[in-house]
C-alpha cells in the first residue's frame, strides 16, 4: 500500500503539494489527474523518494520512505518501475541495454542468459517484438520510446508500477493502445499502480479509482462513476472544460 499523509511541499514561495493525503490500497490502479504544472510529477517523485516533504509523511508497504537510509531507499525502489514521461531512455545506449538497467538483481543483471530472456519478456509484455532490441532509442517513434521505457521499468519484476503521462504527446490510436497496455501490465503483473496523466478518458479505462489534483490538495478521489456524478464545481469544471465528458445536464 502507498499513502501519503499531509504531504507539503513547496520550492521556494511556490507551495506545490499543500496538506496532500492520498491512499492507494494493494492491487489497485489509481490515476492521478489534473492540469499542468499542479504537481503530479512532483507527487510521484515522492514515492520513490527523489524529493523528500517538507512536512507529512509519506509510506511505501509501512515504510516511511523519507525516513529511510541510502540502503533501504535503494532496497525498496527495486521494488518500484517507475516509467517516466518521455521515457528517458539512454540514447548511447540500445534499447536491449536499456531495459538490461531495470534488473534490480546483481546476479540476474550479470548473468547474460538470464538478461536476454527477461529482456525479450519485456519486449513481448509491451507488444515490441524482439528485433527492436537491437535499435537505438534515435530510431524509435515516440511510442515505442515510451514502451520500451515501460519494459525497463518492469524488468525488475515489481510490485508498483509508477506512470509518468504515459498517453502524453501520442495520438488518439497510440494513447488507446498505451491505456490497454496499462490494463494489460495491471492483470498479468498484478502490480499496484499510480498512473499521473490529464487524460480523463484513459484514466475512467485503466484505473479503479481516480484522484483530481487541486491547489495543492486531493480534491476528490472516487470511481469514474462518481466522478462522472460529481457536484463538486471544481470536478465538473475540470471534466466538462478540458475534456467533455459530463453531459450537459448531468
Amino acid at each position: 500500500m502507498i499513502e501519503l499523509r499531509d504531504v507539503h511541499k513547496s520550492f521556494g514561495r511556490q507551495v506545490v503539494l499543500d496538506g496532500v493525503d492520498f491512499i492507494v490500497e494493494t492491487g489497485q490502479t489509481v490515476a492521478l489527474l489534473g492540469p499542468s504544472g499542479t504537481g503530479k510529477s512532483v507527487l510521484l517523485k515522492h514515492i520513490v523518494g527523489l524529493l523528500k516533504p517538507d512536512s507529512g509523511d509519506v509510506l511505501v508497504d509501512d515504510q516511511s520512505v523519507p525516513r529511510l537510509g541510502r540502503k533501504e531507499l535503494t532496497e525498496l525502489r527495486k521494488r518500484i518501475g517507475y516509467a517516466f514521461q518521455m521515457g528517458a531512455l539512454f540514447d548511447s545506449m540500445t534499447v536491449y541495454e536499456n531495459i538490461r538497467l531495470g534488473i534490480t538483481n546483481d546476479e540476474q543483471y550479470r548473468h547474460r542468459e538470464f538478461s536476454d530472456a527477461r529482456v525479450a519478456e519485456c519486449l513481448k509484455l509491451v507488444n515490441l517484438s524482439p528485433d527492436v532490441a537491437r535499435k537505438m532509442p534515435a530510431a524509435l517513434s515516440g511510442g515505442m520510446r515510451k514502451r520500451v521505457g515501460i519494459a525497463r521499468a518492469i524488468a525488475g519484476k515489481p510490485t508498483y508500477m509508477l506512470y509518468d503521462e504515459p498517453t502524453s504527446g501520442l495520438d488518439p490510436v497510440n494513447a488507446d493502445s498505451m491505456d490497454a497496455l496499462i490494463e494489460q501490465l495491471q492483470h498479468e503483473l498484478n502490480v499496484t499502480s499510480v498512473v499521473v496523466s490529464h487524460d480523463v478518458r484513459g484514466s475512467f479505462k485503466v484505473a479503479n479509482r481516480i484522484a483530481l489534483l487541486h491547489h495543492g490538495k486531493i480534491r476528490k478521489i472516487g470511481t469514474a462513476e462518481e466522478f462522472v456524478n460529481a457536484k463538486d464545481d471544481v470536478v465538473r469544471e475540470f471534466l466538462e472544460r478540458d475534456f467533455q465528458v459530463l453531459e450537459a445536464d448531468n
